[in-house]
């Protein structure tokens, strides 16, 4: 029976209230197991006055951890699972995604009541998305979007201080953190998909380690699994990271998996968007398949114009 155990995590408020929940749905299953939470810096956390798409996206959340996880200096790692690169490190695998229970995005506003459609014209929205930032300007060309850095409860602070009309964050971290008080809408799937893997967490575990992936399939839940399985597979195949205008949400349904997903140059203006259905069998295939569809349709052009900038 494994007694102890270490969890590699980021330091924000929102990564370790994801550690401290992994930690504390182990507890209920094993009341005497210790564990310990070590923070761990990452690129991303040291990088703070450049936009992420400027930086690049391989790892920027994760690397440091997972080489802490290689080496052995802790025994899993806690991660949000959009975070993490489509295809793990050798020798590393998820022990376990739990149950992702929203992942839309939420709009913060000056004035209660405002939406997306009824913001001002030529309105300013703060983001380091930019999926969002496509998303927003093929919905509303006019507004100006700015770029927004930072853990949650930081980029609060600086929407207070600044005369900005709105700023976009993931509905899933201002529940964790209790700040559902600052949305004004949660926006609709139909006007801004979410990005691949939101509102999921993952734990990343050596691979081969039997006991304790064991463990955690207690915590672990399937269709969550599968969704995001079908998500991430279609993000491969793009080629696309996490700094790349690629929107996807998939939903299972009985047997039956639905993917919705969208790519779309910075500006908004070049945009695709595509369904399609299937068996939550073959989630990985579905998620390949609409890639394909998406790249017979012209998404190699958009992407080739977002990597250009």
């Amino acid at each position: 029976m494994i007694e102890k155990l270490t969890i590699g995590s980021r330091g924000s408020d929102l990564a370790l209230w994801q550690a401290n929940f992994i930690k504390y749905q182990l507890n209920k299953l094993q009341k005497e197991l210790k564990i310990e939470i070590k923070i761990i810096k990452t690129t991303g956390d040291k990088i703070i006055d450049s936009a992420l798409s400027e930086i690049g996206d391989k790892g920027l959340f994760t690397k440091e951890i997972e080489k802490e996880l290689l080496d052995k200096e802790i025994d899993m790692a806690v991660h949000s699972l959009k975070d993490l690169q489509t295809i793990l490190p050798e020798g590393i695998e998820l022990g376990a995604v739990t149950r992702r229970q929203s992942n839309e995005d939420a709009l913060i506003a000056k004035r209660r009541g405002i939406t997306i459609r009824s913001l001002r014209k030529r309105a300013v929205v703060a983001t380091g998305s930019l999926r969002r930032k496509s998303q927003l300007l093929h919905l509303r060309p006019d507004l100006k979007i700015i770029d927004l850095r930072g853990n949650v409860p930081t980029r609060i602070q600086k929407f207070k201080r600044h005369d900005w009309d709105a700023m976009i964050l993931a509905k899933a971290g201002l529940e964790r953190l209790d700040l559902t008080k600052f949305i004004t809408q949660v926006i609709p799937k139909n006007e801004l998909l979410p990005a691949v893997g939101q509102g999921a967490i993952a734990v990343e575990i050596q691979s081969g380690n039997e006991e304790l992936k064991e463990l955690l399939k207690n915590i672990h839940h399937e269709d969550t699994f599968l969704e995001t399985q079908a998500e991430r597979a279609l993000l491969r195949t793009l080629e696309g990271g996490c700094q790349v205008p690629i929107g996807a949400n998939a939903e299972v349904k009985d047997d039956k998996l639905v993917l919705d997903s969208f790519i779309g140059s910075v500006d908004g203006i070049l945009f695709l968007r595509k369904k399609i259905e299937g068996s939550k069998s073959e989630a990985e295939k579905l998620g390949e398949d609409l890639a394909n569809e998406l790249l017979n349709a012209g998404a190699g052009r958009i992407l080739e114009g977002v990597r250009g900038i």
